[in-house]
């Protein structure tokens, strides 16, 4: 949702930094070996930060290639006017495969049911399905096992003879990436480039060849192959501490999430704070509430733990977060309904970050963004007129 209503009047909000997502995808495709080209991934709604808006930015700092996971998100950028490269992944029989292959959507394919619901859908279609074989190296989820694949490119192959199919692409995925030196790294890659070989041996001559997400693209330029797949690298956020810090890799956090304190007030000592009385004041003290909670995405396990920017100084969330708000105590400190609280941030103003939220809900910062919900809206800056 974007919002365009006046700036004091919003409860909850997320900013978003679309200039910061086009220096992110500049600064991605820099580290491209050889030419690689570049996939922005926008599924789970740009990772929280809005499809449209993202992939717009993301096509306009050069990005080749789209990625989603649903049909219906590949689907609603075409609707919305996109034309370019766009490969969609996850595939369930009876799917929209029919619509897909009429809007020339790239569809991921990785067993012979999925190849003959492509070619059933480009023969209802009346034109060729661009398929994208999926091999299996090592992550164990979507893909073609190793021992399946020879009988699956050989019916790909004969499928294109057949001209109801356009191999375009082979692709496998990386389970351990984030953790580099890894040793399933090396096994994964070795795994792919043996998957190549049989998809070459049985005649295929795929336009893209692709392996590296975010991790891979930040650390392993061997595997960059023909296209570079990042996605939370996109959005400023780093896939791993083990791998660096956004900084160290000249990437900025595009989502900034803000409310405004719904009430401040004072409270004796021995006071209960939330439900179960999680958090109780140490002495006479002053409690701000933001009206942010577990509805609009606030990790309920980041209870006692959360940090908060409000009144210039990191608080924490105290007592149990709940489903549409949260108290911080504040101490001495000074604030009034209406003061800006900063949930997270890049962390240029000592905010925050995503990754701080990780680490105090126990997850990882893909989790902190792509949750927030779909009532918090998104404030969009640096848009560009259509």
């Amino acid at each position: 949702m974007n919002d365009h209503s006046p700036a004091g009047s919003r409860r909850l909000w997320a900013d978003i930094d679309l200039d910061a997502l086009r220096a992110n995808v500049r600064t991605l495709r820099e580290r491209a070996v050889d030419g690689a080209q570049l996939m922005a991934v926008v599924k789970a709604d740009g990772y929280g930060h809005g499809l449209l808006p993202s992939a717009a930015a993301a096509r306009e700092a050069g990005a080749a290639w789209l990625g989603t996971a649903t049909p219906q998100e590949a689907l609603a950028l075409r609707a919305a006017g996109d034309t370019g490269p766009l490969l969609c992944w996850l595939w369930t029989p009876g799917d929209p495969w029919r619509q897909a292959v009429e809007a020339g959507i790239d569809v991921s394919v990785s067993g012979r049911w999925a190849l003959t619901e492509a070619a059933d859908a480009a023969r209802a279609a009346g034109r060729v399905a661009r398929v994208q074989l999926k091999a299996d190296t090592g992550l164990g989820r979507n893909g073609c096992q190793p021992a399946d694949w020879p009988d699956l490119v050989a019916a790909a192959r004969a499928a294109e003879v057949a001209g109801t199919v356009r191999v375009t692409g082979v692709w496998s995925h990386f389970a351990c990436a984030d953790e580099p030196g890894h040793p399933s790294i090396g096994l994964q890659q070795a795994a792919f480039a043996d998957a190549l070989g049989a998809a070459a041996r049985a005649g295929l001559d795929p336009e893209v060849r692709h392996l590296a997400n975010s991790p891979a693209t930040l650390t392993l330029p061997d595997a960059h192959y023909d296209l570079i797949r990042p996605g939370v690298a996109v959005y400023g956020l780093s896939p791993s501490a083990e791998v660096g810090t956004p900084q160290d890799f000249g990437l900025r956090p595009v989502m900034t999430l803000r409310a405004r304190l719904a009430s401040v007030k004072q409270v004796p000592g021995g006071h209960g704070v939330g439900y179960g009385h999680s958090y109780t004041t140490s002495g006479a003290t002053t409690l701000a509430l933001v009206p942010a909670g577990y509805a609009d995405g606030v990790p309920r396990h980041a209870s006692n733990t959360g940090p908060v920017l409000v009144a210039g100084k990191w608080r924490t969330v105290a007592g149990r977060v709940a489903m549409d708000q949260f108290v911080v105590d504040l101490g001495g400190d000074v604030a009034a309904a209406g003061d800006e609280a900063v949930l997270f941030g890049p962390g240029d103003a000592g905010e925050p970050t995503a990754e701080d939220w990780a680490r105090a809900a126990g997850t990882i910062g893909y989790e902190i963004v792509t949750r927030v919900g779909h009532r918090v809206p998104r404030v969009y800056r640096g848009e560009r007129a259509s």
